[in-house]
């Protein structure tokens, strides 16, 4: 059981990480010499590939992984300093 969730949680970590692939190309496909309306159409279904892939991940993972995770990529936390509590003193008379 337990190698069969270990399993998982490097697959839905694997696909959560190669969504980003997907997304970069949302970047790239207006770039490229094609149609406009081609390049909606791929941006548009590059986007959905990308949330389905990444949702996937999350599913295998678990909520807790998941969790973790999200926080990690999210821009809002990048330079956020960490709060580290300081140490309670104890008082020597």
């Amino acid at each position: 059981m337990k190698k069969k969730k270990n399993w998982q949680i490097k697959l839905g970590i694997s696909m959560m990480v190669f969504s980003g692939v997907f997304f970069a190309a949302t970047f790239v496909i207006p770039m490229l010499d094609l149609p406009a309306k081609t390049k909606i159409i791929a941006s548009t279904a590059s986007l959905i590939v990308m949330e389905i892939v990444f949702w996937s991940g999350g599913l295998l993972v678990g909520k807790e992984l998941f969790t973790r995770y999200k926080k990690q990529i999210n821009p809002k936390n990048w330079f956020k300093k960490k709060v580290i509590e300081p140490e309670k003193s104890s008082k020597h008379s």
